[in-house]
């Protein structure tokens, strides 16, 4: 199926051209047919010679109702262009391809009616001029009449050529359908409409709609129930979950935590803008009341009046509705920017923004530093490359500096200083993710008992002094461990043995019982030697040492499985590899 909008000034024909294609009313109210014109969106469908499924979805053009014209245009692909031969080109014709040029409609056919009044191709000529220079130039024209039915056998084959032109839509890719209609059915409850831009909706499929999650019931397309629905496509869809007073146009139903919903976001104008006031946002189905904070020539930050779900990318455009024009269109940029707190900030934030046509997953990276691979999905660019630390991604340049700030904050510690808490990195870095703070320890850091520490870092030259006099002690009899005494008197006690202790210059097996940090090693193989069992008398007997330090040596060499007791207090040795 593809999905084609109308467009054109009010009373050229419109609603009666797709009558004469579908033989389907698409004015839904009285008052629309008792006025003679189109008021809301009208939705109508056809299946072509082709075999081709064209859904229409018929717009307003009277000016008044411009709002309910670009709710409907804003999801639609392509357009059929309308002018009347007996009227040629007017002002509404003007604003709608002003506004289709901006939303970036590239797509369409120009349509001449009421062909059986006046003479056709001035008004063919006319239009084709007024779409030189935009998007829309160069495309198919057609000439009919809906009251005779003349040309409607082209029209319908330039739709057809139409069609197998359009893109192909992305069926895999989160969903985002921006309502455009509301409404309750006695026995089935709330069903709201729109255009179906991307991905597949299924029945079951839990949504978010403003926050709200909420079950899809029932599908139907083109007025068939169906399971699942594909983009591109118009779809009604039956909500559990939800009251009809909960929903409105303009809202979106979303694939849950797949979109970032947004209240403050930068774009780019497609074109200079005067305009300083207040302003209206329209994209999508949505018009919102914006806040204008100019950055730069053509960049500007925007704060909505209520969140939407927007990506990077997203076209729109900004209309003042005190004078009932288009301001200027725009492409989103950022759905997350930084706030703008210092002086001349503003002005850095708009050269940043123009270093960039449209952002990619480097760019925002380079904008925010660090986001995770779902928030960079989220925001309209997928991640490249390789995440820093789980599914975090960071922009090198700043990943590089906060790791200079990390080493120089531990190498500007006191030398008996334990060292910083990777939890207290994290802080310190301004860091979201502690697994971030570890991931930045690399040499000359390492991380010891939970603590950054310089890697193989010098010790004091006073501390350093009394390491080698106990080794000294050790080297002879390497199990005699000084007595608490013999640390004092060497100075090794309090912050400085701890300082000793992480350096991996000695070890401690117990409570003041301190040893060079082979002696596991050399007991294991001094002990492997003894006729098994053997008491602990034998074992301290064999390291020729005290008690006092062969219980706790024997006890460290249990819990790394090097021995293990038997009954009566007696210990074998495991086999060695």
């Amino acid at each position: 199926m593809q999905v084609i909008a109308t467009a054109g000034h009010v009373d050229h024909g419109k609603s009666t051209l797709v009558r004469a294609l579908t033989g389907m009313e698409p004015d839904r109210w009285a008052e629309e047919r008792r006025r003679g014109m189109t008021i809301d969106l009208g939705f109508a469908w056809t299946t072509l010679r082709s075999g081709e499924r064209i859904a229409f979805v018929d717009v307003p053009g009277h000016e008044r109702f411009v709002t309910n014209m670009l709710a409907g245009v804003g999801s639609c692909p392509a357009v059929m262009f309308v002018v009347a031969a007996d009227e040629g080109w007017q002002a509404q014709s003007a604003e709608h391809l002003a506004a289709l040029e901006v939303l970036g409609v590239r797509h369409g056919l120009v349509v001449i009616t009421r062909a059986d009044l006046a003479n056709p191709e001035r008004a063919l000529k006319e239009a084709r001029g007024h779409l030189e220079g935009t998007g829309l130039a160069g495309i198919g024209g057609v000439v009919v009449s809906g009251r005779t039915r003349q040309g409607l056998p082209e029209l319908e084959d330039a739709l057809a050529r139409l069609a197998a032109t359009l893109p192909e839509p992305d069926t895999g890719g989160a969903v985002r359908l921006w309502i455009d209609r509301v409404f309750t059915v006695t026995g089935a409850g709330t069903i709201v409409t729109g255009t179906l831009t991307r991905g597949t909706l299924r029945v079951g499929d839990e949504l978010d709609a403003g926050g709200q999650r909420i079950r899809v019931r029932a599908l139907q397309t083109l007025g068939e129930k169906a399971e699942q629905v594909s983009a591109t496509a118009r779809v009604a869809v039956n909500l559990r979950g939800v009251g009809r007073d909960d929903l409105s146009r303009g809202m979106a139903l979303v694939t849950p935590d797949a979109w970032m919903p947004t209240q403050v976001i930068d774009v780019r104008l497609d074109s200079g803008m005067n305009h300083r006031g207040d302003a209206v946002l329209h994209i999508g189905s949505a018009a919102v009341p914006v806040r204008l904070r100019v950055l730069g020539a053509d960049t500007v930050r925007l704060t909505l009046s209520h969140s939407l779900p927007l990506r990077t990318g997203d076209r729109g455009l900004l209309r003042d509705p005190g004078r009932r024009e288009i301001v200027a269109g725009l492409r989103v940029l950022d759905v997350r920017p930084v706030a703008l707190r210092r002086r001349g900030a503003a002005a850095a934030r708009a050269v940043a923004l123009g270093e960039v046509d449209l952002p990619d997953s480097a760019a925002l990276l380079r904008w925010h530093g660090l986001l995770t691979g779902g928030e960079l999905t989220a925001m309209g660019c997928p991640p490249g490359g390789s995440p820093v630390a789980g599914d975090w991604y960071a922009d090198p340049g700043h990943w590089s500096s906060l790791g200079r700030r990390l080493t120089d904050h531990v190498a500007r510690r006191p030398p008996l200083d334990p060292g910083i808490t990777v939890d207290a990195a994290a802080q310190l870095l301004g860091l979201p993710d502690r697994r971030l703070a570890e991931a930045l320890v690399v040499p000359p850091l390492v991380i010891d008992a939970g603590r950054i520490l310089p890697a193989g870092g010098s010790l004091p030259p006073a501390i350093a002094k009394a390491v080698a006099e106990l080794t000294a002690d050790l080297t002879e009899h390497p199990f005699n461990a000084p007595t608490a005494e013999r640390l004092d008197e060497l100075g090794l006690t309090g912050k400085a043995l701890a300082a000793a202790l992480r350096s991996g210059v000695v070890t401690s097996i117990g409570k003041n019982v301190v040893l060079l940090p082979d002696a596991l090693d050399r007991a294991a193989d001094t002990l492997s030697r003894l006729p098994s069992p053997f008491t602990v008398s034998d074992a301290r007997a064999a390291l020729a040492t005290s008690r006092r330090v062969a219980l706790p040596l024997l006890e460290c060499l249990d819990a790394r499985g090097i021995t293990r007791r038997t009954d009566n207090d007696l210990r074998v040795c495991r086999p060695r590899d």
